[in-house]
């Protein structure tokens, strides 16, 4: 009998033009929670979808409970006991939680039907275990919150009788209170002798929950370690080779004119009377719990979303931004948080991404220009340090925080005045963070406008001139960087509805 229910040996998958993983070892235990970290690009989600049956290694071997196994599809894979939710979940919102549970296997009766009784009560017993017998296995999923919809993802796995559970980055879109539920379901999963290898870029987390560690970089195994043996700093150093002395390195530009002032937004039912000023050569960041309007105020700002009443004023002058398009012929840039969804195309290449926001600058007429297009694309795949064989690689097969910097790539094409950064390094590594950091620096230094919204309070607190603080779509506090009241304490305070003095 072997000593871990999941082994991989000397594993090797490689790509036209690129190893993704080289020589690649990991051994996860019964009943352990397993971690697993590297910068973007290290090779994680190559890990992943080796061992859920995604793509099949040229070398190597994977044991499962010390037997030689061989995956060529996902459904060998999970046979054999290895389930995975993924960062964006796998759940069809229209259709019950049962379904969804069952999604991909039929359990029927003698008689050919599907056996809904029964289905019904497995899927209650596997919510159950995992501590949520309150959830109704008939309500559609697009009507629970994201917490609970990655709760049916689990159970699925669940009901599988998974020996080994993948969770990737899990808790990227959840709210605290979501986190911590699920924190606690991971731990009674581990009680039941299941093992979880937990992907997070959160190192907090896994100091949290974790018993052993794995660090991958450049596609290849750099350490495993007991998680009593490690600290932030000797994680940090293995996963991008280097010591970051300085995870937040901010720089200080020089305070300009208000190129944006804001005054009485309204949106019915969203935003309630939102007034504030942001000044070029500077970063104003706005902070506040999941659902205080933060996100809305910025899309709002963009002519993404319709206002009922209040002023824009740019460099003084009053506009009315009724459509994305002229808010970037006022010089406004957005990253969206959903940069997938909305700040790229995937199926596109890297350069032709790069030129989105701004495809006029390379035309001549009805034609593109693809010398210059190409040059460009050399230029911001340098100067933002983008991982890919060439600009023609396809963006989404890129990592998520290189697809973050071919974001900022064209926005930067723009050559906007105000630049909004949503959740500019949400599941991205601390290596990528700080690369957009220096981004955001340069754009500070060049007398640019930067509004940084971000959930990590540290990330708030690194890189902010000065701090919005927003709840249930109200302005709580404005504090700046040098006030007594710039802290997490504080800032946590107001987001809650206390009022500082």
């Amino acid at each position: 009998m072997s000593d871990y229910v999941v082994e991989l040996r000397h594993v090797t998958k490689r790509f036209p033009g690129v190893i993704a993983m080289r020589d690649m070892h990991i051994q996860i235990k019964p009943g352990e929670i397993h971690g697993l970290i590297g910068e973007n690009g290290a090779g994680k989600s190559t890990l992943i979808k080796v061992l859920t049956g995604v793509y099949v290694p040229e070398e190597g071997e994977i044991y499962v409970d010390g037997n030689r196994v061989s995956f060529s599809n996902p459904v060998q894979a999970r046979e054999a006991g290895i389930a995975c939710v993924y960062q964006e979940l796998n759940i069809v919102p229209m259709l019950p939680v049962v379904d969804n549970v069952f999604m991909g296997r039929k359990v029927k009766k003698p008689n050919g039907l599907l056996d809904y009784p029964r289905m019904h009560r497995e899927a209650h017993e596997a919510l159950t275990m995992l501590g949520h017998p309150e959830i109704d296995t008939k309500t559609e999923c697009g009507k629970l919150g994201m917490g609970l919809q990655q709760m049916v993802e689990i159970a699925k796995a669940v009901s599988l009788d998974a020996k080994l559970l993948i969770m990737d980055e899990p808790t990227s879109s959840l709210g605290e209170q979501e986190v911590k539920q699920l924190m606690t379901t991971v731990r009674r999963l581990k009680s039941q002798g299941i093992a979880i290898l937990f992907v997070s870029h959160k190192l907090e987390e896994l100091f949290e929950l974790c018993d052993r560690v794995t660090v991958m970089r450049d596609g290849e195994h750099i350490l495993t370690e007991d998680m009593a043996n490690m600290t932030n700093d000797k994680l940090i150093q293995a996963m991008v080779g280097r010591s970051l002395d300085n995870q937040f390195p901010k720089e200080f530009g020089v305070k300009g004119e208000c190129m944006l002032e804001v005054r009485h937004l309204k949106e019915i039912g969203v935003l309630k009377d939102v007034s504030f000023k942001a000044y070029g050569g500077e970063i104003l960041a706005f902070a506040g719990l999941v659902g205080a309007g933060r996100t809305e105020t910025m899309r709002a700002l963009f002519g993404a979303d319709k206002l009922d009443g209040g002023e824009i004023y740019i460099h003084g002058k009053p506009v009315n931004i009724k459509d994305p398009g002229q808010a970037i012929r006022h010089g406004i840039a957005f990253l969206t948080e959903d940069r997938k969804g909305q700040g790229l195309v995937l199926s596109e290449n890297i350069r032709m991404n790069l030129i989105l926001a701004n495809m006029k600058q390379f035309r001549k007429g009805f034609l593109l220009q693809h010398g210059d297009i190409e040059q460009n694309s050399q230029q911001r795949i340098r100067e933002l340090r983008i991982k890919t064989p060439s600009s023609g690689e396809i963006t989404g097969q890129l990592s998520g925080g290189n697809q973050q910097k071919v974001v900022i790539g064209k926005w930067i094409n723009c050559d906007a005045d105000i630049y909004i950064f949503d959740e500019p390094t949400r599941g991205i590594d601390v290596g990528a963070k700080v690369e957009v950091y220096h981004v955001m620096n340069d754009l500070v230094k060049q007398g640019k406008c930067v509004i940084m919204v971000s959930s990590e309070l540290p990330e708030v607190l690194g890189m902010a001139d000065r701090v919005v603080v927003m709840r249930e779509g109200e302005v709580m506090a404005e504090i700046d960087r040098d006030s007594a009241h710039f802290n997490q304490e504080d800032i946590m305070k107001a987001a809650w509805g206390g009022k500082i003095a």
